[in-house]
């Protein structure tokens, strides 16, 4: 929660879960526990969502990730992260996908340009749900297209 305004409280936290359990159920995809394969051991959540506010972006899909600190610097979230855009661009066939953060992630971001997504300049914005004058509420946008993530796939398999 770092680049977060602040931590959640129990019942915050409930309610995002009631949130991403209820995703499920209306678009088929959203934020799936990660876990360390040798343990079983819960790191965050990483996965594909689509953002609950609105902006000149949306309506969208967001591929994000939320691990706890501990595993930061490990690749747990890249590691993810393209597992979760491989279910998008090839299972839920999706068009494009987004990410975004605040300029000062730069964990995330460099995590977002190994997915091979790009940044879009004329697309970073204010975020919503951020009180004005929060030194968090701007955000860069990252986006990626299913005829870029093709043309990844191919690049690589040569």
């Amino acid at each position: 929660m770092l680049f977060f305004p602040a931590c959640l409280t129990p019942a915050e936290s409930n309610a995002a879960i009631d949130r991403m359990e209820a995703h499920f159920v209306q678009h088929g995809f959203g934020l799936w526990a990660a876990e360390l394969r040798e343990t079983g051991e819960l790191a965050g959540f990483i996965g594909l969502a689509v953002p609950r506010f609105m902006a000149h972006f949306t309506p969208c899909v967001e591929i994000g990730w939320r691990l706890s600190e501990r595993f930061w610097g490990r690749g747990l979230a890249t590691e993810g992260a393209r597992e979760a855009m491989r279910y998008g661009f090839e299972q839920a066939k999706l068009a494009e996908m987004v990410s975004f953060t605040v300029p000062q992630n730069m964990r995330s971001i460099r995590v977002m340009e190994k997915l091979g997504m790009r940044r879009d300049r004329t697309g970073d914005f204010d975020h919503p749900l951020i009180a004005e004058g929060h030194p968090l509420r701007h955000h860069v946008l990252y986006r990626l297209r299913a005829a870029d993530y093709q043309e990844q796939l191919r690049r690589h398999s040569q």
